[in-house]
């Protein structure tokens, strides 16, 4: 029953493990193929990188027991991006139905597996062993609720962007804790569903994703899992291609809908501050700058990181601002609607 496959875009040799030794695991993709209408960040639209995922997945070896796309926007989907050995389910969804909490809860809902793999469709698997990493990183402790892959730059990262990368997803694997939130702060519930892995029964049992959502479903639930004696673990050893080259202004959106979600969930993120987390990346990024030669950049650096904590600092005291600011600080201004 064992064969071997090729996993064509790293030119090796990965051989299945057989299915009856694990536990089944089912992957819940979220897609964005709708029309833009009031975005501030536009999506990625599927193409050659959903082939590469599908490619990706296909070859890996530890066996995808089934494929949940939620997709948003039916108008713009193709019968091709269906194309797989996997089998596959896609459910479409109107902008106004899309919730980043809700529509992976129903996702989630949807699977009888073992584990839960989310991701977004433009997060590459950089070999065919992500999957196999992943468990591996979960079966090390029955305590553990949630495993992420490291994040690694595309290759048309900007360079500030690939040191941050580097800072988010460093080499080194780790299983946090509640005991580690006076060494790591805010870092100790982060969790990125761009790539994670939940245990199902556990993800149930206690209630899943927030069902309404601006952003930071992710770091919510983890926050959850280990504030009730579960850990979440970082496993480097499962890798993904995943970045973005956002503006200043982007960045500012972004971190306004981050700082909203940490300001609608005092019973996770009270108490705990990210400011310092912030400014360590600043430092660091400003340090390793210099030492690329590039110096000048920190000027850019500081502007970028300007704009990233004014969003953060309104973000966090949105409830007193005038209606009409917030439409303009978000990311998503149908969420306000």
């Amino acid at each position: 029953m064992e064969t071997d496959d090729i996993f064509t875009d790293q030119m090796q040799v990965c051989r299945p493990v057989f299915v009856e030794q694990f536990g089944a695991v089912a992957i819940a993709v979220i897609a964005d193929t709708g029309d833009v209408v009031g975005q501030r960040i536009q999506p990625y639209r599927p193409g050659e990188g959903w082939k590469q995922m599908l490619r990706g997945l296909e070859g890996q070896t530890w066996p995808v027991h089934r494929l949940i796309v939620m997709n948003t926007g039916k108008e713009n989907w193709k019968a091709a991006y269906e194309k797989t050995t996997i089998p596959m389910e896609v459910h479409h969804l109107t902008r106004e139905e899309f919730d980043h909490g809700k529509t992976r809860d129903q996702a989630a809902r949807m699977s009888r597996a073992d584990y839960l793999l989310f991701m977004t469709q433009d997060a590459l698997p950089e070999d065919c062993h992500l999957i196999e990493k992943l468990v591996e990183a979960m079966e090390r402790d029955e305590k553990i609720g949630a495993a992420y892959a490291r994040q690694l730059p595309r290759e048309d990262c900007r360079l500030m962007e690939q040191y941050t990368r580097q800072f988010n997803y460093p080499e080194e694997s780790r299983v946090k804790w509640l005991a580690d939130l006076p060494e790591l702060g805010i870092k100790t519930y982060f969790c990125s569903n761009v790539c994670a892995m939940y245990r199902r029964e556990l993800y149930l049992q206690l209630g899943g994703f927030v069902q309404k959502a601006i952003f930071n479903e992710d770091m919510i639930f983890a926050g959850e899992l280990i504030q009730k004696g579960y850990g979440v673990a970082y496993a480097a050893e499962a890798k993904v291609v995943h970045s973005h080259n956002y503006s200043a202004i982007q960045q500012f959106h972004r971190n306004f809908d981050l700082a909203v979600s940490q300001a609608d969930h005092p019973e996770v993120f009270a108490g705990i501050r990210s400011e310092g987390e912030g400014i360590r990346l600043v430092k660091k990024t400003a340090g390793w700058l210099c030492r690329q030669g590039k110096p000048w950049m920190v000027i850019q650096l500081v502007w970028q990181s300007g704009w990233k904590y004014l969003g953060y600092l309104l973000g966090k005291r949105y409830q007193k601002l005038p209606k009409w600011v917030i439409p303009r600080c978000t990311m998503n201004p149908k969420y306000w609607e």
